[in-house]
């Protein structure tokens, strides 16, 4: 059994517990299966994050494997011990990849976790040594493995193996590296690997080791052709399922894994057994691909077609599809790239048999039924263009195609004779479609020798169809496209077909081949013959115009009419031309074609005859306006406006053929051919009605579109331009604006459209009004649903909503010509615009925003701005197309945001000209990228994008319109309007203009209902405005009468949210406190500091400003404490409430008057400044009562500095919290301050400065430098000076290394023990301080040279003064005691011990306590150790019995250590010494005298004193036996009364015995008794005691 339980095991996971839980696994069911999982879990882990050893490491690896061959564990079990193998061999690869050439049973697998194990780790560094012995040992096992499980196990390593072959072979071998593997070897390996898998493995019955070995990552076959020999080898092995599997890829949706099925199946089709359901299943799978026409496959696909027709697979049923998808991918006009039209063009030449024949005869059978399909028409082209090029190949050969077996049954049958001309034939034939083809395309079967059989097929065309079929279809040459072109040239390439025709002469071949090439010339413009005979050209003018008359084929028609023109064309007499002219001017003109013949016809002859045909254009236009001689008005009255529209219309066309012709000759015409068409409409002699407009204007616009599109460019004004346009406009605005009832509105904006081009250019104001009316004529329209609502039937409906979208697209092309004529008016087109994108209407706002967006995407892409276009107005142009992203309508706001991204684009494009004039660089860090998406419903972007192109009036207008959008009932655009403001002045604010103005209207928003969140957003404004114009907006709002309101202290807090405003505004505000003030000036208090501190009270209460507080911590924490001495100096009334802070919910809010509004600031500064521990230590310890109060204001700051009531050499307060760095700044910050004319600034920058050199490394950088300073400070007659000169001194003691220069000092500071209590105090610390932390022997003597005078204070009437005295009495005899004191000191120590047990006395327990703490030292100093315990424990309970017991101590032979008179002396210099007290003018002092004397007297055995020396003490109590206080004269009295019973007992008693006594102990030899002994060195008179105190 185990030693640890399976529970230890599971949490410790030792190296002792990792070979006892690997000694467990070799014992079946020693531990359970889930222990051992969750052991092996945390044994992964132990091994990742540990080192371990290697013994340790393959004690693991070999258990972990032997566990594997015995139990043969599944799922997770299995997958965890994979895991530890792979954590072992994160260390030690090899060592796991050894374990599987280590099989001792050659007939079994190695366990699949060791497989995969392996696998993983041949891609770590460091396995390069392994990877051919690996490779070759997975070789044998490939052999043994039959489970499919196995099989995917030995996959997973053979292609990781491959790959980390792969990559050490790129990158090659390191210094010193081995390996066992060679670009050859690995190509031999894989070449091996893949034969044993495809003759061991059944993959038939393995899907997933099939789907392994197809799938495999691409590099882990490296030699191509061995790749190649082995996918040809598996569909050799296992046909059917190879085809299966590439044809299942081929039909998925990936396009990556379908290119390459295309690409596999290409290289081993060969090998493909061709049966007709392969066949049928292949075409199938190639029309899905075809469906699916994923463009990056195209060219594997057209690769594998190739292929397949080859193999005759076009011919089949389906093989249509594949024919009508290679037409189409090779269309001329086709988006495909060139190489992928060629392959087509390649594919089709190859397949123009029996297939592509009938698929031609079908096109033709198509459009002979007048099936004008453009497909239809495109294909016949693409085939007959196919055709042509394959016979003038074989042409060129020397062969002759032979498209119909006719002639090849009739030669074949004739025998053997006829066998050389079957030969030509066949030849013929294979030269069209190549002798590979020749079998499946005609039925062959053909060999070197001849035909071997023949199949007459009905399916191919007989050349007598293929001929008549090219000659109905030339005959139309004019039809669409290269229709009739491709025939004649197919028909022309194929003319030997009749050459051997029995029915057809042979020479109508000959015939066609000279003819049509004059034909293909003709229909190419290249010629026409002319005929010289004028009256020959007359006749047949004539007879074209009865033909052009007869004729109803439209066809026939047109050809008749260029036919026409191109007579009187080459006809020089010009009489002929006027009267021809005239005739067919006034033939039929009811239909279109007729028309557009007209005109076409004088488009033709006016390439010879301009002049003449404008002439007859001129004179046959009277009709329109000739009252007397027209001829409409000869027609019935309800025929007479048609009628004048027929040939207003045939007018315009004629012009605008002419125009199109002349190639720019017509164009010194063109004034009178405009001036003409105004008066046209004008002089009309029918009934102007909406039917005359749009005619008129239909007409009209035939011609401004020809215009429009030409491209040679006039040097010289239209004058007519301005006229025609301003008539547009009339007609524009007359239109009614409630309904879409014609398209005179539109077509007029079409034809100002037209004038884009032309000179002169519109002047400003007339810009404006075209674009006022059409924008009013048309964004005015009611919506689509209700146009759709009013119209008589869903029919009307649908086709006036139409006709709206039309006009719309008109109204923009309009907008796109003004631009055009000159790119500077875009900003008019805005402006105008302005109106109708802030209606109320949604459907005005959406029409607008859509003009708005697309001319700015139009200007954006002209790409043209040499002219700078100025938006004058942009930062209103942004501000409402930020508002509008935020629009209630959804399509608004996408339109807005194009509109804005297009803006955006121009004013870029803009700034990249205008660099590049000046020769900048392109602008480097610029790593936004806009587009309209980022701009949708975002303000802050739109506003960030566009701040640096706002000149400051833009910026400023921009500001103002938005301030008065806050108070929109829209929600979302009020709050957009705050958004774009605050991000406005957050990225320009300091460039603003009228800033007052802009602050006062904020203000006045503020208070006014606003949304919370526009609200917010409005703060944000403010308080970005007030960081960069601070000295602008603070004044404003410090002016603003105290209390404030919740909207002013909103914005003060809201300006402690973004830290660049926080700082600019402290620092002002603390420029403001920092002021000094004359006397007079203190006279009258200043409310701006007050206002001040309220500020900070509410920007300080953020706790987003920590950062910058900190950063300004110094100064700002001088300045409110500045502040505060100013205040308090005011004395102003406790009920003046200048701020109030807002309670928490539910609670109330509380007052502060100045005082208290300026502590708080204090310890909003310290919280800010996260410093909170000295805001808890200044309440604490009354910091902040102490600042309240002027006369006590500079202790304040001492002890929030640090307090000097701690041990005094650890400190608190500020010196403590604060980092050193903080205090540094400090310290440089009140330098400049020691000497300010100031007295407040004088004495807090004083009163820091010393206390800040408690710290060391402020006392270091500062050092003996500033004694001087201190000395100085000193002296001044000022005792709050004094005292904070003698802190300084003090604070310096506390660091060595200044002992001996302020040793010096001692004199100066001893002559200030007596001065004022709190100086004389910190003169007593700063002595002690000195003593303490002196070094030397010097010390000592400091301290024997200060005892006289320190002395005194022990017994001081003054608290303070006695407190410290003894206080540091105690600390100096510390230092003393360990520097070994001599007998001089501890003589001066000793005369301590009376005034202590004095003041011990005191039922102060302050005194009582630092009195036992100071005479325990004392017993230090004298070894006195009995007395230690005695006073280290005494408290104001038994402090009196403390005395007693020393007094005893004193005397008593037992334990005193002083022997002999010496004893007596000494204990008489304490009872003389406690003499001098008796006369103290403090009664506290002569009671304990007398106590002491008392308490003293009762130990000491008054017969052996001196009688004298008994006299003495009774002298002394004398002097207080009538003192005022009851008390004292009781107990002196007793006293008295005491010595005087023990004196005379004693003294009776000796007299009766005296001399018996003597006598008697003389007679036997023996000494009388010794003498009294003297307690006092000298008898003293009363004189000496008064004069020694």
């Amino acid at each position: 059994m185990l030693a640890t339980s399976e529970r230890d095991l599971m949490w410790d996971i030792t190296g002792r517990n990792i070979k006892k839980f690997m000694d467990a696994l070799q014992v079946a069911g020693e531990v359970s299966a889930d222990n051992v999982l969750e052991t092996l879990k945390l044994l992964e882990v132990k091994i990742l994050n540990n080192k371990m050893s290697t013994a340790l490491c393959q004690k693991v690896t070999d258990t972990i494997i032997t566990y594997l061959k015995m139990l043969k564990p599944h799922g997770e079990l299995e997958e965890m011990c994979t895991a530890v193998l792979m954590a072992v061999g994160s260390h030690f690869p090899g060592m796991v990849i050894v374990k599987l050439w280590d099989r001792p049973d050659l007939q079994s697998l190695p366990p699949r976790s060791l497989l995969v194990s392996v696998g993983k780790l041949n891609l770590y560094q460091g396995t390069i040594t392994y990877i051919g012995a690996t490779w070759n040992y997975i070789l044998r096992l490939l052999r043994m493995a039959e489970e499919e499980e196995d099989m995917l196990a030995m996959c997973h390593v053979l292609s990781r193996l491959v790959v980390s072959a792969r990559k050490h072979l790129d990158m090659g071998s390191k210094d010193g590296e081995e390996r066992d593997i060679t670009p050859e070897t690995a190509s031999i390996k894989a070449y091996h690997t893949l034969r044993v898998l495809f003759n061991r493995w059944p993959l038939k019955d393995m899907k997933k080791v099939s789907e392994k070995i197809i799938n495999t990552d691409p590099h882990s076959v490296q030699n191509h052709n061995v790749s190649l020999r082995a996918f040809s080898l598996l569909t050799k092995l296992y046909n059917n399922q190879m085809v299966s599997l590439i044809r299942k890829t081929m039909e998925s949706k990936d396009p990556a894994r379908v290119m390459s099925a295309l690409q596999v199946f290409r290289d081993v089709f060969h090998v493909v057994s061709q049966t007709e359901k392969l066949r049928s299943e292949v075409i199938n799978s190639v029309i899905i691909v075809i469906q699916e026409d994923f463009k990056p496959v195209r060219g594997a696909l057209l690769n594998f077609i190739e292929t397949l027709s080859q193999y005759d697979y076009l011919t089949l049923s389906q093989g249509n599809v594949v024919i009508d998808y290679l037409i189409k991918l090779s269309q001329s006009n086709s988006s495909n790239e060139e190489d992928i039209r060629i392959m087509c063009f390649k594919i089709l030449q190859m397949v123009l048999g029996p297939p592509l024949r009938s698929s031609l005869a079908e096109y033709k059978e198509d459009i002979g039924q007048q099936d004008w399909r453009p497909d239809n028409i495109l294909a016949f082209v693409t085939l007959s263009k196919a055709a042509t090029e394959i016979a003038l190949k074989a042409r060129t050969l020397g062969q002759v195609p032979y498209l119909s077996n006719f002639h090849l049954m009739r030669e074949y049958r004739g025998g053997a004779a006829s066998g050389q001309v079957a030969s030509v034939s066949i030849q013929a034939a294979t030269g069209l479609v190549g002798w590979e083809a020749a079998e499946t395309l005609w039925g062959w079967q053909v060999e070197e020798g001849g035909v071997q059989n023949y199949d007459v097929a009905n399916q191919v065309v007989s050349p007598q169809k293929l001929l008549t079929y090219l000659l109905l279809l030339s005959l139309k040459p004019y039809r669409e496209k290269e229709f009739g072109v491709s025939s004649l040239r197919l028909l022309y390439a194929l003319h030997p077909i009749t050459s051997l025709h029995p029915v057809i002469n042979s020479d109508v071949g000959q015939v066609w081949k000279k003819e049509i090439p004059q034909m293909l010339q003709i229909l190419d413009g290249q010629s026409l013959v002319a005929i010289n005979d004028d009256d020959w050209l007359e006749k047949l003018a004539k007879t074209i115009l009865e033909k052009i008359n007869y004729f109803n084929d439209d066809e026939e028609k047109a050809f008749l009419y260029k036919f026409f023109g191109f007579t009187l064309r080459t006809s020089r007499n010009l009489q002929l031309v006027k009267t021809m002219l005239s005739s067919i001017l006034n033939s039929a003109h009811e239909e279109l074609q007729e028309r557009e013949g007209i005109a076409v016809a004088l488009g033709i002859v006016s390439l010879g005859h301009l002049k003449i045909t404008l002439d007859e254009l001129k004179e046959y236009s009277t009709i329109l306006m000739d009252q007397d001689t027209s001829s409409i008005l000869k027609l019935m009255k309800e025929y007479q406006q048609r009628e004048w529209g027929l040939v207003c219309s045939t007018i315009y066309l004629s012009y605008g053929k002419i125009i199109l012709e002349s190639k720019g000759a017509i164009f010194h015409h063109l004034d009178t051919i405009l001036a003409s068409v105004l008066q046209h409409y004008h002089n009309c002699i029918v009934e102007k009605d909406n039917n005359v407009k749009v005619d008129f204007l239909n007409a009209l616009s035939r011609v401004t579109v020809i215009l429009s599109n030409l491209s040679i460019t006039l040097q010289h004004d239209i004058p007519q331009k301005i006229e025609i346009i301003s008539f547009m406009v009339e007609l524009i605005r007359e239109e009614p604006v409630n309904c879409v009832s014609s398209s005179i509105r539109r077509t007029a904006m079409n034809i100002i459209t037209d004038f884009r081009n032309f000179k002169p250019l519109l002047e400003p104001e007339n810009t404006v009004e075209v674009l006022q009316t059409c924008f009013k004529s048309v964004l005015s329209l009611p919506s689509s649903n209700v146009i759709r609502k009013e119209a008589s039937s869903p029919k009307e409906g649908q086709a006036n909503v139409e006709l709206f979208r039309e006009t719309l697209q008109s109204l923009r092309r309009v907008m796109e010509a003004l631009v055009t004529e000159k790119a500077t008016q875009i900003h008019v087109c805005l402006q105008v615009l302005n109106t109708w994108l802030n209606s109320l209407k949604d459907s005005e706002r959406e029409r607008a925003m859509w003009c708005a967006a697309r001319i700015l995407g139009f200007t954006a892409k002209m790409n043209n701005f040499e002219v700078e276009i100025q938006f004058t107005w942009l930062g209103c142009l942004v501000r409402l197309l930020a508002i509008r992203c935020q629009d209630p309508v959804d399509n608004i706001c996408f339109l807005s945001a194009q509109a804005v991204y297009n803006l955006y684009c121009i004013l870029q494009q803009q700034k990249q000209v205008t660099r590049k004039k000046q020769g900048l660089w392109e602008e480097e860090h610029k790593n936004e990228v806009y587009s309209a998406n980022v701009f949708y419903n975002n303000t802050y972007r739109i506003a960030k994008a566009f701040a640096e192109y706002f000149t400051q009036i833009q910026l400023t207008n921009l500001v103002l319109t938005a301030v008065n959008d806050l108070t929109d009932s829209e929600s979302k655009v009020s709050l957009a309007a705050a958004q774009l403001m605050s991000a406005v002045m957050k990225e320009r604010g300091r460039d603003m203009l009228k800033i007052e103005e802009i602050v006062e209207c904020i203000l006045e928003r503020l208070n006014s209902q606003l949304e919370p969140s526009t609200k917010e957003e409005t703060l944000q404004a403010m308080s970005s405005l007030a960081g960069s114009n601070t000295h602008t907006v603070v004044p404003m709002l410090l002016n603003k009468p105290l209390p404030w309101d919740r909207t002013q202290l909103a914005l003060w807090k809201a300006f402690g949210t973004q830290r660049e405003t926080t700082i600019n505004v402290l620092q002002l505000l603390m420029g403001i406190l920092e002021k000094t003030y004359t006397r007079e000036e203190r006279k009258e208090m200043s409310f701006q500091p007050v206002a001040v501190a309220c500020a900070l009270c509410e920007m300080l209460s953020e706790t987003i400003c920590q950062e910058a507080v900190q950063e300004l911590y110094p100064r700002l924490l001088l300045s409110v404490l500045f502040h505060l001495y100013w205040v308090i100096e005011q004395r102003s009334p406790q009920k003046m409430v200048v701020y109030t802070k807002e309670g928490s919910p539910g609670g109330k809010s509380k007052p502060f008057d100045p005082t208290g509004c300026a502590l708080e600031v204090v310890k909003l500064v310290f919280k800010a400044a996260a410093y909170d521990e000295v805001v808890v230590y200044a309440s604490e310890h009354q910091c902040w009562e102490l600042l309240s109060s002027p006369k006590s204001y500079y202790i304040g700051i001492m002890d929030l500095t640090s307090n000097f009531w701690f041990h005094m050499s650890l400190p608190s307060g500020i010196v403590k919290n604060c980092e050193p760095f903080i205090l540094h700044r400090i310290v440089s910050h009140v330098r400049n301050l020691l000497y300010s004319l100031d007295d407040h600034q004088k004495v807090m920058a004083r009163t820091f400065y010393v206390q800040l050199l408690w710290h060391s490394s402020v006392a270091k950088i500062i050092g003996q430098d500033f004694v001087g300073d201190l000395i100085r400070w000193i002296k001044e007659p000022n005792l709050i000076m004094k005292e904070i000169g003698l802190r300084g001194i003090s604070n310096l003691a506390l660091h060595p290394g200044n002992s001996e220069i302020l040793q010096s000092l001692v004199p100066l500071l001893r002559d200030l023990l007596n001065n004022e209590v709190r100086v004389a105090v910190q003169a007593v610390k700063t002595l002690r301080n000195i003593i303490y932390h002196g070094q030397g022997e010097d010390t000592k003597v400091v301290f024997c040279n200060i005892s006289r005078q320190l002395r005194p204070l022990i017994n001081d009437e003054r608290d303070q003064v006695r407190i410290s005295a003894i206080s540091a009495l105690s600390y100096m005899l510390r230092r003393i005691f360990k520097l070994k004191p001599g007998s001089f000191v501890r003589k001066e120590v000793f005369t301590f011990l009376v005034p202590l047990l004095l003041s011990i006395q005191d039922n102060n327990i302050e005194v009582v306590k630092a009195c036992g703490g100071t005479l325990t030292e004392w017993t230090h100093v004298l070894g006195w150790s009995s007395l230690t315990e005695t006073f280290r424990h005494t408290t104001l309970s038994d402090h009196i019995q403390v005395v007693g017991e020393t007094c005893k101590f004193l005397y008593h032979p037992s334990v005193a250590p002083q022997v002999g008179q010496r004893k007596y002396h000494q204990l008489g210099d304490l009872l003389f010494q406690s003499f001098g007290f008796l006369k103290r003018p403090q009664p506290f002092l002569r009671a304990a005298a007398v106590n002491f004397i008392g308490l003293t007297t009762k130990s000491i055995n008054m017969n052996c004193i001196h009688d004298d020396d008994v006299q003495l003490i009774r002298h002394a109590l004398e002097c207080v036996k009538n003192d005022p206080r009851d008390a004292i004269k009781v107990i002196a009295n007793a006293i008295l009364k005491k010595i005087d019973e023990d004196v005379k007992i004693q003294g009776s008693y000796a007299s009766r015995l005296s001399q018996i006594s003597n006598n008697f102990l003389r007679g036997f030899g023996i000494k009388t008794r010794k003498r009294k002994k003297h307690l006092f060195r000298t008898v003293k008179r009363e004189m000496d005691i008064d004069e020694n105190h």
